[in-house]
């Protein structure tokens, strides 16, 4: 099974992070590593916020690649994070 994550950093409740694996318990153990080097390091500790899972691993990768585009954007602000209040 591939996945599609969204994460929320529980520092800062406003950034999130969009990605994909196959093994989702590891991978958000990276993001919240001291090994991290990426985009995701500033901003730790994450929590999963959103994921969707997909059999197929190249529609899983485009639906990732459509995520982080700014139409992909707009679709996760409308339809996978909470309204504030």
């Amino acid at each position: 099974m591939w996945y599609i994550y969204i994460l929320q950093s529980v520092s800062y409740p406003d950034r999130f992070y969009t990605g994909f694996t196959n093994n989702l318990k590891r991978r958000l153990e990276e993001h919240n590593s001291n090994n991290n080097s990426g985009h995701t390091l500033k901003y730790k500790p994450w929590e999963l916020h959103t994921y969707l899972g997909f059999k197929d691993k190249e529609l899983a990768m485009n639906f990732e690649k459509y995520l982080k585009t700014q139409a992909g954007r707009r679709f996760q602000k409308t339809r996978f994070q909470e309204k504030q209040k």
